[in-house]
């Protein structure tokens, strides 16, 4: 998928791309490019930085909060802090515009390589569009939430909430983190949002057969998911059978 609102720019590169045997959906917006994801599930994504309705390094986060594809950004963006940012924000490579289309190629197929090796590696157990923390298990593919083997009924907001704490275990995320990985932006009233959300994902995951993984507040942070909490949860579950 590439995510380019240059007409000129986004033409060149589905050419040349489409040339090399490679199928391009493009979206030229940030709302165009979570639908298209959604729909296509592609096998890497190609970003731009700079689109009109949504900073390309909120979005990056955001789509690798619901999908592990990896991201190469292309930007024409003078500030080195992007780069940095980006990568550490989840993308897999970063190419500076203007770029030479063959450099660009061979960067798409090693991150392509890396994945593919990564993937091949993971134990079976989970299937990679599947995110795991003890019983709790998200189905991203099909946007489905289930709690020891029973579906866990939420809504969009709550869903995208416990993905993007459940994919990153352990890690505190501030509430202004959770409102850009939620909603895409955030605002004056994003963190007493965002701790109402989170009370009500807790009363549902506690009605869940077996114990959830607890979503901690860690105070004057923000909220964690905890894997050691789910691990013991997981593991009594099984001393009990």
């Amino acid at each position: 998928m590439l995510v380019e609102d240059d007409p000129a720019v986004a033409q060149t590169l589905t050419d040349a791309l489409e040339s090399s045997g490679y199928r391009v959906w493009l979206a030229e917006t940030g709302a165009d490019a979570k639908t298209l994801l959604e729909q296509t599930r592609p096998d890497l994504i190609i970003l731009d930085l700079m689109l009109p309705d949504v900073d390309g390094l909120v979005l990056c986060s955001g789509l690798k909060a619901v999908a592990d594809i990896p991201i190469v950004i292309c930007s024409a963006t003078p500030q080195r802090r992007d780069a940095i940012l980006g990568l550490k924000l989840g993308a897999d490579d970063f190419i500076a515009k203007p770029f030479d289309i063959y450099e660009l190629e061979a960067r798409l197929e090693a991150v392509l390589r890396r994945t593919n090796h990564s993937r091949a590696a993971q134990p079976s157990a989970t299937p990679p569009d599947h995110i795991r923390v003890g019983e709790l298990i998200i189905d991203r593919s099909r946007r489905r939430v289930t709690l020891g083997g029973e579906p866990i009924q939420l809504t969009p907001t709550e869903y995208r909430l416990v993905s993007a704490l459940a994919s990153r275990p352990d890690e505190i995320l501030s509430r202004d983190d959770l409102a850009t990985l939620v909603w895409g932006y955030q605002d004056a009233s994003s963190g007493r949002t965002i701790d109402v959300h989170i009370r009500r994902l807790r009363v549902k995951l506690s009605q869940g057969p077996v114990p959830a993984p607890a979503i901690v507040a860690v105070r004057g942070f923000g909220y964690k998911m905890a894997v050691e909490e789910a691990a013991a949860a997981t593991g009594a579950n099984t001393s009990a059978a």
